[in-house]
């Protein structure tokens, strides 16, 4: 049996995944990693390659531990989109950042007075706006770091930084390096004229543009002895997480639509050709599958949220979660089944729904909280975020539907929020459509995995192999008893949101994230 190896460098998390070319996981290993504030610079979000790279060593390690005798044939590496990392010309590694670095405020707003209308000329070429876009993060380099940014000759993400540390000259794909703002939706290439129009030196986009699943190296001997992977073996440009999460589920025909329940969680409507959002509110991508592009939104932060529920307020369930051998999320979604459709009438406050074009977010909090123990208890309070991420997914795919003119008929739900029964549901129930999941979860990794088969000659082409390998597992069917109830809870969470908003602006209350120049 040969096997396929996807590497992930993800917002919270490094990881390495081993599949067989069956598509079944065999191994997998993972390290949380964090990303560093530059005191200096408010916003910064500093992504540690050195320390980094060590870190998805050891995941390395950890699988080809776990697969005595692994047939590894191929290699592919998916990321968080909008981190960016620069080379120089001698290939040494000189800076990176991570996804949402909000450090370039003062770059935004000069390239918003300088030209009020560049930002939405560049939407509508790209896709992307400033918000994570790379070329404010480069303005504040060729002011703040000049020596970096003179040194610089490429530009690749954070997925590509992986590949060239196994051994690959840098390349970027589409669907992770269109996040930048710097490609052209038709051509699927780079933009220099964007560079030149916001200042900055088009020969940074030196980086040859390769489609997912296209060879790009070989592990060199020196990855080789670091990692244990065979030398030789071809690198495969991998891409961006949220579009080789939709090859991993099987999502790779127009209409088809998915969401991926991670630390954010992603929207994706397949299109077959790229569109245009008037109001600037949607993303515009590059499907990893050729000839595709998606229409996306993001909401902000679920996955770290409950993270931060787990640890900070349910710190004594984990505790006894781990020492029984549990997961401690099953054991608050076991609490929170038994809270009725509606939490109560808790109104969580953390994202807002997706405006690409002003993105920010209130500041974190928990609204219509009441006194009454028995009631507005911890269970009721994390079924109440569990709700949330569903409501701001409705309103996403709403506007999406305003863009395409349907709403999706069913959608694929993946990554963690997926594992449990009850999130699914949720879903299934809040947007009144059947929810699919699949049995292999990380389909982040599945899509980079399948990358990694095509280039290997394992696989024809992406689609081919997404429908091969991809299994069923549930499908979860709308209530439509609580449809009223979610409909209600939609409108007066949106009617309590706009007043929670205005105070972040006013700065009486804390914004949870805004994007720089917000």
């Amino acid at each position: 049996m040969r096997h396929l190896l996807a590497l992930d460098a993800g917002t919270g998390s490094g990881r390495a995944v081993l599949f067989d070319e069956l598509g079944r996981q065999i191994a997998a290993s993972g390290r949380e990693w964090t990303h560093r504030s530059d005191p200096r610079f408010p916003g910064s979000m500093e992504f540690d390659m050195p320390h980094n790279w060590e870190l998805l060593k050891s995941c390395i390690h950890d699988v080809l531990a776990q697969t005595p005798g692994a047939n590894v044939v191929g290699v592919s590496a998916t990321s968080m989109r909008e981190g960016i990392a620069l080379y120089d010309e001698a290939m040494q590694e000189l800076w990176a950042c991570a996804n949402v670095d909000a450090r370039a405020i003062q770059e935004v707003k000069d390239l918003r007075a300088q030209n009020p209308e560049l930002e939405y000329e560049i939407y509508l070429k790209s896709g992307q706006t400033f918000a994570l876009g790379a070329a404010p993060r480069l303005l504040w380099l060729k002011r703040h770091e000049p020596e970096i940014y003179d040194r610089a000759a490429s530009m690749v993400m954070l997925s590509d930084w992986i590949a060239v540390r196994l051994g690959a000259l840098p390349h970027v794909d589409p669907s992770n390096g269109g996040t930048t703002g710097l490609f052209d939706l038709t051509t699927r290439q780079w933009a220099p004229e964007i560079m030149e129009a916001c200042g900055l030196r088009p020969d940074l986009l030196s980086a040859p543009v390769a489609e997912s699943g296209a060879v790009i190296g070989s592990v060199s001997p020196q990855a080789a002895a670091e990692t244990g992977l065979p030398e030789g073996i071809p690198i495969v440009m991998g891409g961006g997480d949220a579009q080789l999460g939709t090859v991993g589920v099987g999502a790779v025909e127009p209409g088809q639509a998915a969401v991926f329940g991670g630390s954010f969680w992603q929207q994706e409507v397949n299109l077959a050709q790229p569109l245009s959002d008037p109001s600037g509110r949607i993303r515009m991508d590059f499907h990893a599958v050729p000839g595709q592009w998606q229409a996306e939104a993001i909401v902000f932060f679920p996955g770290i949220a409950v993270r931060w529920f787990r640890d900070a307020i349910t710190p004594d369930i984990k505790a006894a979660a781990l020492a029984a051998g549990e997961d401690p999320y099953a054991r608050l979604e076991a609490m929170a089944a038994d809270v009725p459709p509606g939490s109560h009438g808790i109104l969580p406050i953390f994202s807002d729904a997706m405006d690409y074009m002003h993105w920010r977010h209130a500041a974190p909090s928990f609204l219509n909280l009441g006194l009454d123990p028995e009631v507005h208890t911890r269970a009721a309070m994390f079924r109440a975020l569990e709700e949330n991420a569903a409501i701001i997914t409705l309103a996403n795919l709403r506007r999406i539907a305003d863009i395409t003119g349907s709403f999706p008929e069913s959608v694929i739900f993946a990554s963690g929020a997926s594992k449990g029964p009850l999130w699914p549901q949720i879903l299934a129930d809040v947007l009144q459509i059947p929810v699919h999941t699949r049995v292999v979860k990380e389909a982040t990794a599945l899509g980079a995995a399948i990358c990694a088969g095509v280039g290997a000659g394992l696989y024809d082409n992406m689609s081919a192999a997404a429908r091969e390998l991809v299994q069923a597992d549930r499908i979860y069917e709308p209530n439509p008893a609580l449809a009223d109830v979610y409909e209600d809870l939609y409108q007066r969470w949106q009617a309590a949101y706009a007043p929670q908003l205005k105070l972040a602006d006013e700065g009486v209350t804390t914004s949870m994230w805004r994007a720089p120049g917000e």
